[in-house]
């Protein structure tokens, strides 16, 4: 058993735990080019004053994976190659708005080709993107339906994703 002490100037291990769920969906949001959360999130945490935190605990979570990902002379020289290629401007998410095709997508998804479908959205680094344009595509699509078809389908997606849970009548006697 391992026993920890904290000290005067650390954090509680639920703000440790805490700070990691935050660094981590900062991560999320920069990998996938997602500027609008990455910039929400770092909102919160400037209003928070959490930001040194946070920085923390993304050092930390680079430093684990090199060290997990080279040896450690590998590793140094591989963070030095980094730092010197380093942007000027770090607060822009590379995003990838070219590689994202919506019209093949809702072409596989008509078409039934799982694969195809799983295939794209592997292929594509910035899914942001490619679901953007699927939505952009299906509010085109809209005034296509028919009548009441729109109600049909909104009432469909509200039973299967709404959060209502259905619980069955308790059965007498029992």
């Amino acid at each position: 058993m391992v026993v920890t002490e904290e000290l005067a100037d650390e954090l509680p291990a639920e703000a440790v735990e805490e700070a990691k769920a935050r660094a981590a969906t900062l991560l999320l949001a920069f990998r996938h080019g997602n500027q609008l959360a990455f910039d929400h999130e770092l909102d919160v945490l400037f209003a928070e004053r959490a930001e040194r935190e946070v920085t923390t605990l993304l050092a930390w979570i680079a430093a684990e994976a090199v060290r997990k990902a080279y040896a450690p002379e590998v590793g140094d020289r591989v963070l030095r190659a980094m730092a010197r290629r380093a942007p000027a401007d770090t607060g822009a998410v590379a995003v990838d708005e070219e590689s994202a095709s919506a019209a093949r997508l809702i072409e596989a998804v008509a078409a039934g080709e799982v694969a195809e479908v799983r295939g794209l959205v592997a292929s594509t680094a910035d899914t942001t993107f490619l679901l953007g344009g699927l939505l952009q595509g299906v509010a085109m699509m809209l005034p296509l339906l028919p009548e009441g078809e729109l109600a049909e389908i909104t009432a469909e997606l509200r039973r299967r994703h709404g959060g209502t849970v259905h619980l069955p009548e308790a059965r007498a006697g029992v």
